[in-house]
């Protein structure tokens, strides 16, 4: 294999660009080639690739978002679409492709692997949704975000003796939430693995009241609701006022921490071996601080496990 390419799809997370400049240094070093695909599966029908040298990924490993930017691919999703993007990769001599984004950008790969294509996946998602890795690319960067976010909140709940609603994303999943609640003392965590009985909350929340605690947080994941229902609710069940922040978007940006910088350099990395030996199809992963890979396809059929303990040493500590 001579020539590879790389894109990164789906939503942006910090770390995906320590990871493009680890694919192309580590294909260069071994003699081969690299062309970046810009603007996902879109670039890949449309034909907008380029030829990546060393200085191009120079001054990346710290900067958040993409450089090769991301967007949405109705057309990839057809036959037709995925046949013009084959006779392109074909065009510029590409052997094989290394994807980072979630678990819709490996279905992408997946088909081109199908079409006799070679397509390895690297896990860049905030959300850390996916199966059978511990961590995905820009999860740590995101928990500190929101941590960092709460942190400050926290002052001025203190300060004014409020009760704070924060919102973070997380649909499917409630890493982030959990993870979060657990690392700032959150006194409840919504999430949508498990259901919170607003009563609990409500009676937690007069618990603290009583022992004189004059502040309160509680982290709602986004797949849950909005932190307006929430404060809704918990206006209407105990007619107590409380003050909602949603962080938005800004959880998706910023410099990667050097957890993630790490992971995408030895994800990024591994990818390009398991292409130059031939494999194809497959997801990379840190399983017990150990790069390993796994078939996307089996990935695909599972659900990211959700941790039961550190949920329950969330509650256990907010009592």
């Amino acid at each position: 294999m001579k020539k590879i390419g790389v894109l990164t799809s789906g939503g942006d997370a910090p770390g995906m660009n320590a990871a493009v400049r680890a694919v192309v240094r580590s294909a260069i070093y071994r003699g081969v080639e690299v062309y970046g695909v810009y603007h996902g599966y879109k670039g890949l029908i449309t034909g907008n690739i380029k030829k990546l040298e060393v200085s191009d990924v120079g001054d990346i490993v710290q900067r958040g978002g993409t450089i090769l930017y991301t967007a949405r691919c109705e057309e990839f999703k057809t036959e037709e679409g995925r046949a013009i993007a084959i006779e392109q990769l074909k065009k510029f001599g590409i052997e094989g492709l290394v994807v980072i984004g979630g678990d819709g950008s490996f279905m992408g790969g997946v088909k081109l692997t199908q079409l006799g294509f070679p397509t390895i996946g690297i896990p860049g998602t905030i959300d850390n949704d996916i199966p059978e890795t511990d961590f995905t690319l820009g999860f740590d960067t995101a928990l500190n975000t929101i941590i960092d976010a709460i942190d400050k909140i926290r002052d001025t709940a203190t300060s004014h003796e409020r009760r704070f609603i924060i919102e973070v994303m997380g649909r499917g999943c409630g890493d982030l939430a959990m993870w979060a609640g657990l690392a700032d003392g959150a006194e409840s965590i919504l999430i949508p693995e498990t259901k919170e009985d607003l009563d609990t909350i409500v009676e937690r929340l007069n618990r603290g009241i009583e022992r004189g605690k004059k502040h309160n947080i509680i982290i709602v994941a986004e797949g849950v609701g909005s932190a307006d229902e929430v404060a809704k609710a918990i206006k209407a069940k105990a007619n107590m006022d409380t003050r909602v922040t949603v962080l938005g978007h800004v959880q998706r940006g910023g410099a990667p921490t050097a957890f993630d910088r790490v992971l995408a350099a030895r994800m990024g990395n591994k990818a390009v071996e398991l292409l130059l030996e031939g494999e194809k199809g497959k997801m990379i992963a840190i399983q017990n601080n150990k790069i390993v890979a796994h078939d996307i396809l089996d990935l695909l059929t599972k659900k990211h496990e959700f941790n039961k303990n550190l949920y329950q040493l969330a509650k256990e500590l907010s009592i």
